[in-house]
């Protein structure tokens, strides 16, 4: 068994109806959902959903698609555990994860994480394509916080 991280099942983008739909049907509209964020590799990371609990394995280039593809599919409504099985060809170490909380912003992220509210692009960038402005987050979201 690999990694299992929690996240906030009632935050995300709501990609179904959480009461309804099979499985498979679940594991398809992630493949979709992580098609469209365009990462290099992420077609062939296996996707298998067994209720609120996300299971991918498969290999990435390297350690921040690996990372990135475990927010993404996590930042899902209804999703409260990723099982991460994903080996990165280039593995590196493990960045950190912030849960967003009313009333955060990317700077005051920045400067809790790195003394430095400035560095706020630095985890801006470490979340796209998931995160399209600075301050489009919500509570609830997970962020990838990059070692600088």
């Amino acid at each position: 068994m690999g990694s299992l991280f929690d996240f906030v099942k009632d935050a995300g983008e709501k990609l179904w109806d959480s009461v309804s739909g099979k499985s498979e049907d679940k594991a398809e509209k992630l493949k979709e959902h992580l098609k469209k964020m365009g990462l290099p590799g992420s077609d062939k990371v296996d996707i298998k959903v067994d209720d609120d609990k996300v299971i991918i394995g498969g290999e990435t280039a390297d350690q921040s698609i690996k990372e990135k593809i475990r927010v993404i599919l996590g930042n899902v409504a209804s999703i409260g555990k990723v099982e991460d099985n994903v080996t990165a060809a280039k593995p590196d170490e493990e960045g950190n994860f912030y849960t967003v909380k009313n009333g955060d912003t990317l700077s005051a992220i920045a400067k809790s994480q790195y003394g430095d509210a400035n560095k706020y692009m630095q985890i801006f960038e470490a979340n796209k394509p998931m995160l399209s402005h600075p301050d489009k987050i919500y509570p609830g979201q997970v962020l990838r916080i990059p070692k600088i």
